[in-house]
């Protein structure tokens, strides 16, 4: 009779048993599942511009032309403090020291002070930021932009409609709803951002099929195939006999235009 009772109360509590382990089983699974973490690397150190190259139009590569680009308070500032109140068409551009291909950019900006009196009227709070670049050692010395992909940044204007992260193509065509695109600016679908205030950009470049524009997390703008096509302002027939090349990769730079912007908390995340 022991031995049958004993039987009995074994065979209910091995189920018991067993279902307790595969819950613990299972709960182990479970914990060991984490998310990836994104290892995002800052490109500004917030102190100096050592890892950064200058180049401003009218002058060489390296020779940052009156202090245009300085590292203060944390930022990367396009300052105008030497210019005496004259731009004098003199485009600038600070590159990040090596090119990249797949990868997901972010920074702050924001528009500060006035423009220069002379500054180009649609020059009046723009930026950019310019992607897939060509080497800053190669541009010519009176070249106004790198043939790039640029993420045009535009400040509100205190009142009406402005979007930022439009898309400009200085010497670059890109794919829209399936056709080649020449014209060379289109609008994204952000708002408009007025005043001072900082605005949190992203950018995801995934090599020559898509490229898309985050403002403030919103997805506001995208296109694929970015490729070497339409006018440029140097070594001409260099660029022609590359028209249709997919770009695929290039350097990173930040934009002069005649009035005073901020960058900070610049990062890239490589794919």
């Amino acid at each position: 009779m022991k031995i049958y009772l004993y039987l009995i109360c074994l065979i209910i509590v091995l189920p018991i048993v067993s279902c307790k382990e595969k819950a613990g089983q299972k709960k182990t699974e479970t914990t060991e599942i984490a998310e990836p973490i994104e290892k995002w690397t800052p490109i500004f150190n917030g102190k100096d511009l050592n890892d950064w190259i200058v180049k401003i139009k009218g002058h060489p590569a390296g020779t940052n032309f009156k202090n245009t680009f300085i590292a203060q308070d944390g930022c990367i500032k396009v300052n105008y403090d030497q210019y005496n109140d004259t731009f004098n068409a003199t485009f600038g551009h600070i590159y990040y020291k090596e090119p990249f291909s797949s990868y997901r950019l972010r920074l702050q900006y924001r528009f500060t002070g006035k423009q220069l009196g002379d500054g180009p009227s649609w020059a009046t709070a723009n930026s950019g930021v310019m992607i897939h670049c060509e080497d800053p050692k190669n541009i010519g010395l009176d070249q106004n932009f790198p043939v790039s992909i640029e993420v045009q940044l535009l400040g509100g204007l205190g009142t009406g409609e402005r979007p930022t992260a439009n898309l400009c193509t200085p010497g670059t065509h890109v794919v829209l709803d399936s056709k080649i695109a020449t014209d060379h600016c289109f609008e994204s679908s952000s708002k408009t951002y007025h005043g001072d205030q900082w605005v949190k950009l992203e950018i995801e470049v995934r090599q020559d099929s898509i490229i898309k524009h985050f403002i403030n997390d919103n997805l506001v703008f995208s296109y694929t195939k970015p490729q070497i096509g339409g006018e440029v302002d140097y070594n001409e027939t260099y660029w022609k006999n590359k028209q249709g090349d997919p770009l695929k990769a290039g350097y990173i730079s930040l934009q002069s235009e005649s009035h005073p912007v901020a960058f900070k908390n610049i990062e890239i995340l490589e794919l």
